[in-house]
């Protein structure tokens, strides 16, 4: 990266950093379980939300506690049950359409990142009727209160019920992109394990990679504060400590921690934001439709190593923290345990190191998306040019260049 351009990236993220604690920034109100959205719902005099979920929450009849409370408590609903992972602009379109058409007055995201992000889209085109959700990318341009939006996450990975993103993928170009503002962040969030207990594993091992990665490219970014730092160092010592059983055992103790560590990694990443690993991971989502936990559980390793000493010094906190190492410990040997400790989490989940899907001739396009998501606004802990970036596709598709 020519040096204009990185000191534009630096100038860019240090006026974010002093900002931040000046920005509206808020946490969604907790509920414990499913049975009490009726009445928070009530008492917002809402008396029509649409459930926002995809077709296998549906199928497996997830919903089902929540809409028996709703109808006990005398509120009607409406189910837009379409939600593909890597939400589309299509299906916001026809969620809003059946929003609108069924008179509905307020949203409930039920499932992972994708029916969150597809129920955002929704609040924002309802709030802002004259745009396009491709006219408010980017950040701060929603700007106006958005429909009561309700969170129910099924997933511990996302930590979207915490968050102001929106990210969709264009259905006609396949280019992912998100809309980042403070009234998408949900006023209420359901950390309730029930609707987590039948997940398969291999959901909740490629969703538990994905908070581990918003806690720790959190906290190795030169953003954030004391909070989103503590945020995230308790995030990750909760993956550690949990995802295994969570995958292997399902307890819900393990479950239970889970949601709380994603949920904790959201409001860390929320506001000191994320790095190259959500770029390049975004790229082969909206390219590749691959899914956005799985893409970063095989990223994160390889970009943390390929850091080398910039990250070092933060992963040596972490690894302190979590009891991989002690402070007597060089940087680069505690650093290398986080990352083998990522590793070994893997492959024990069989989870790849490579992706075949990447077809090179793809190569220059994704890198020049993941560069102009990336610089300026992610504050990473080295800066990478398009150039770089190229050759990190190229090590996703075939190893080591």
């Amino acid at each position: 990266m020519n040096i204009f351009k990185a000191a534009y990236c630096r100038v860019f993220q240090f006026v974010f950093k002093v900002a931040l604690p000046l920005l509206p920034y808020r946490d969604p109100e907790l509920i414990v379980k499913i049975d009490d959205v009726a009445g928070v719902l009530k008492n917002n005099y809402k008396r029509k939300p649409l459930i926002v979920t995809d077709k296998t929450i549906a199928e497996l009849r997830l919903t089902d506690g929540l809409t028996d409370s709703l109808t006990a408590n005398g509120l009607d609903y409406s189910v837009y049950d379409r939600v593909v992972a890597n939400p589309t602009t299509d299906n916001v379109a026809a969620a809003l359409e059946l929003y609108n058409s069924d008179g509905c007055d307020c949203l409930i995201a039920f499932g992972g990142g994708s029916p969150m992000d597809c129920a955002k889209g929704v609040g924002a085109l309802v709030a802002r009727p004259k745009k396009t959700l491709g006219k408010l990318k980017g950040i701060l341009k929603v700007r106006k209160k958005i429909p009561l939006l309700t969170a129910i996450p099924t997933t511990a990975g996302t930590g979207s019920e915490t968050t102001l993103a929106c990210v969709v993928v264009d259905s006609k170009t396949r280019h992912k992109y998100a809309i980042n503002d403070f009234p998408l962040i949900p006023r209420y969030a359901v950390l309730d394990e029930s609707v987590t207990m039948t997940l398969p594993a291999s959901v909740v091992s490629t969703t538990g990679m994905d908070a581990l990665t918003h806690a720790i490219e959190a906290f190795i970014g030169k953003s954030g504060n004391k909070s989103t730092r503590r945020d995230a160092l308790e995030a990750v010592k909760l993956v550690f400590d949990n995802l295994t059983a969570s995958v292997e055992d399902g307890t819900r103790e393990a479950r239970r921690n889970m949601l709380i560590a994603a949920h904790k990694a959201g409001r860390a990443f929320s506001k000191a934001y994320v790095g190259y690993v959500h770029a390049l991971a975004h790229g082969l989502g909206g390219k590749y439709n691959v899914p956005h936990g799985l893409a970063n559980a095989v990223i994160l390793p390889i970009v943390l190593r390929e850091y080398g000493k910039a990250a070092q010094g933060k992963l040596k906190k972490i690894a302190v923290y979590c009891g991989l190492a002690d402070k007597s410990t060089p940087k680069a040997e505690a650093a290398e345990r986080v990352i083998s400790k990522i590793e070994e989490m893997n492959a024990r989940f069989g989870i790849g190191k490579t992706f075949d899907c990447i077809d090179e001739r793809d190569i220059d396009e994704l890198a020049a998306h993941a560069d102009k998501e990336a610089n300026p606004l992610y504050p990473v802990p080295v800066l990478w040019s398009k150039k770089k970036l190229k050759q990190m596709y190229l090590k996703l598709k075939n190893g080591e260049v």
